[in-house]
């Protein structure tokens, strides 16, 4: 049998306390649009996030992905060199101006590939993982469907216009989160701003994403534009000890898409605050416990439980524990027994287990005995009233 129950004494201690600003609602103008607090794993905003679409350069951060993946299973090294082929070197658009002659490191391309978005260096890493950029497009596809963006598909390694590339702004959102929580190691290079690789091109030195120069804690990741896909950035920022992603993409210029980053850098970090629900081993509720030398367990979280809630509002927040019961005895300390969500108006649920606080051990014989005899006097009496023995016996057998 499952048993709710809703906690309103824990959410008046979660509201107490919050700010009380006039409510702003984000409105983006971009396209298509995702916000993610990664630290607590909120969403904060989505909008056709899950519609595929071009994602032009944005697309690079899955040629990143499988580049770090290969140095982490050691199939490679930052000072592994690769060849430059005719067809790398022939690539148009940004560009870190490699020719055949050369033979650039990893690390050389990944800071090709970040700072100067080079399509060249990245036909150069598909090449030399994949044999060809077509196989490589096709290990891509393959292992974005097997990390969770099942909206997203590849014709190629840079996010040159191809109707077989596609992403959604959830699924760049999960592969940034991925290349910042996996390889923290590589991720550092996505806050470099300018990479003058061998003085060959001076004045496209620069990284293009707009929000690293502004002291907002941003640290990445990705820019893009065709005239297809618009203005996009794949950006994440990082402020006191929370840390979000977003991404935006359908922006008509690059000053939109700088305003429109900052704007929700803003949102993000100024419109939600940080509380903390309970702290480990602190009890939520008590269960009942059948046949067991306590009547009750207590149920604590194993961890401390801190989440967003919007600053804006004290209406709506709901908390609930739910268990499937009556729990049995013997119990053991620590044991998961029941599951704790918070519901916040216009944010995901959370939902996190609750332990055992203690041992609870078996009834003595008297107890058994007595609960046993009253099951057996109960099924006796539905019996004789014509009643299906089987209905509401929700107590398990006594052994």
């Amino acid at each position: 049998m499952r048993r709710r129950h809703v906690l309103p004494r824990l959410i008046a201690t979660l509201i107490a306390g919050l700010i009380a600003l006039p409510a702003i609602a984000f409105e983006t103008q971009a396209g298509s649009a995702y916000v993610v607090d990664i630290t607590t794993d909120t969403v904060l905003l989505e909008k056709n996030a899950d519609v595929p679409l071009p994602p032009a350069s944005m697309s690079k951060l899955m040629t990143l992905n499988m580049l770090f993946e290969a140095l982490e299973d050691g199939r490679v090294t930052l000072d592994t060199r690769f060849n430059v082929s005719q067809r790398a070197m022939d690539m148009g658009g940004s560009t870190m101006f490699l020719n055949t002659q050369d033979r650039p490191t990893v690390e050389q391309l990944i800071k090709g590939i970040i700072v100067l978005s080079g399509n060249d260096a990245c036909v150069v890493v598909a090449e030399g993982l994949g044999g060809t950029e077509d196989a490589f497009a096709r290990m891509m596809t393959e292992r974005a469907k097997a990390l969770g963006m099942e909206n997203s598909t590849f014709g190629n390694a840079s996010g040159w216009p191809d109707p077989d590339q596609r992403m959604s702004a959830h699924d760049l959102a999960i592969l940034a989160t991925r290349l910042i929580e996996e390889f923290p190691e590589y991720y550092t290079y996505f806050g470099m701003t300018e990479f003058p690789f061998d003085g060959r091109a001076p004045d496209n030195r620069f990284n293009r994403n707009p929000l690293l120069p502004m002291g907002i804690g941003a640290d990445g990741l990705k820019t893009g534009h065709t005239q297809e896909a618009g203005y996009g950035l794949v950006g994440s920022a990082k402020q006191g000890e929370r840390r979000v992603v977003f991404v935006v993409t359908g922006l008509d210029s690059q000053e939109a898409r700088k305003t429109e980053s900052a704007a929700i850098v803003n949102f993000a970090f100024r419109q939600f605050v940080m509380r903390k629900a309970a702290e480990a081993g602190e009890v939520i509720a008590e269960a009942p416990v059948w046949l067991g030398d306590a009547d009750t367990v207590g149920l604590v979280p194993a961890e401390d439980i801190s989440l967003l809630m919007p600053v804006t509002s004290r209406e709506g927040i709901r908390g609930e524990v739910t268990w499937t019961g009556p729990l049995e005895a013997p119990i053991a300390a620590g044991t998961e027994l029941a599951r704790f969500t918070i519901s916040r108006p216009g944010l995901n649920d959370t939902t996190v287990p609750l332990m055992a606080a203690s041992d609870v051990g078996k009834a003595g014989f008297l107890p058994r005995f007595t609960a046993a005899a009253g099951q057996v006097f109960e099924r006796a009496r539905m019996l004789a009233g014509g009643a299906d023995a089987d209905d509401g016996a929700d107590a398990p057998a006594v052994n």
